[in-house]
């Protein structure tokens, strides 16, 4: 057959056209073949990003917060050049270590968090984690809050992804939930009681990193008791009714029931059962 059909008819050549059946769905274009060497070279940057982001912790944990990128390098078994490969710069270093060390906090005060059986056990477990993991590396704990790129301090484009800033907000939801399942307050009310928490919690911390050789300074577990104890109740009523008497001008405000332990319950604060403690 030369331009005609089967019965051998000459004349203008006919186009060929595939038939389908009416109401047939074409066939799906094939998937795009997945380059298993790229995939595997995405995979191998991965776990080398981690393992030098372990070795630089570990750097920082030997050397202090002020630790050189040859000393991270030395750390690792390689150079700054190979380093640089898998991180921008310096500062794309330093969050990455940030991340991995808050990341790490967080989920520790999270379990810690849902395994307590109360709100107040609840709020006397996070402080215990928080202490124990500074005190782990006080070296790590300085790196991450006092390094501008981490913190969020250094004025920036990177600022917005700081990942301290970005762990203190969600630690602050999360410490902020034992109060509101035990005291009938605002979600405002809640997010700064929390806000004032973390901040007093973080602050109780350093000082006592700082203080912890000193005679009379109280060691880690008496000092997660007692900052737990002054965030349930108040600084102003524990500490009134460990001297035995307030002063008339400094006497807590009049409680709205029972507080636990005796503690009187701010104003406006519905004093928590001591069945949810």
């Amino acid at each position: 057959m030369i331009n005609g059909d089967t019965n051998g008819r000459t004349g203008r050549p006919r186009t060929a056209v595939l038939h389908r059946a009416p109401g047939r769905t074409p066939a799906p274009a094939p998937a795009p073949v997945v380059d298993g060497r790229s995939t595997r070279w995405d995979d191998h940057r991965a776990i080398r990003r981690a393992e030098l982001v372990h070795a630089a912790r570990k750097a920082v944990h030997k050397g202090g917060p002020g630790v050189s990128m040859d000393e991270i390098a030395a750390a690792s078994g390689t150079s700054k050049s190979i380093i640089y490969r898998y991180f921008e710069d310096k500062t794309g270093l330093q969050i990455a270590i940030g991340a991995s060390v808050v990341g790490q906090m967080h989920d520790a005060l999270t379990q810690a968090a849902e395994s307590a059986e109360t709100p107040r056990r609840a709020l006397r477990a996070m402080v215990g984690v928080y202490l124990e993991m500074i005190a782990s590396s006080p070296n790590v704990y300085y790196f991450v809050t006092r390094t501008g790129a981490i913190a969020g301090t250094d004025g920036t484009a990177r600022t917005a992804s700081a990942p301290l800033a970005a762990f203190l907000d969600s630690v602050t939801e999360l410490v902020a939930q034992p109060f509101t399942r035990a005291a009938d307050v605002t979600p405002a009310d809640a997010a700064a009681w929390a806000a004032g928490a973390v901040g007093f919690v973080r602050g109780a911390g350093e000082w006592w990193l700082g203080h912890h050789d000193d005679p009379d300074t109280p060691d880690r577990d008496e000092l997660t008791e007692r900052v737990a104890a002054w965030l349930w109740g108040g600084p102003v009523g524990v500490m009134a009714r460990g001297r035995g008497a307030a002063a008339a001008g400094d006497a807590a405000p009049a409680a709205r029931g029972d507080a636990p332990d005796g503690v009187a319950a701010p104003d406006g604060v519905a004093a928590p059962s001591t069945d949810d403690l």
